[in-house]
């Protein structure tokens, strides 16, 4: 009997990447729609990814056995 493989979360392998130095990353919320009522330093600040709570990564690590 072979050994059982465990299976990765695909909804939490689309939602978050490692970085380079082994950081998880998350996409930041609110930048959907509605964004010209935001002003321009918000919508500038809300670009790019943002470094996961060290509290969660934990948890997201459990979902994404093989990273």
């Amino acid at each position: 009997m072979s050994n059982l493989k465990l299976k990765t979360s695909k909804s939490a392998s689309k939602r978050f990447k490692i970085s380079s130095g082994g950081k998880l990353q998350r996409r930041r919320s609110r930048i959907n729609h509605f964004n010209a009522r935001q002003d321009g330093a918000a919508r500038r600040n809300s670009r790019g990814q943002e470094i996961l709570a060290k509290q969660n990564e934990k948890d997201i690590k459990n979902l994404m056995p093989y990273l």
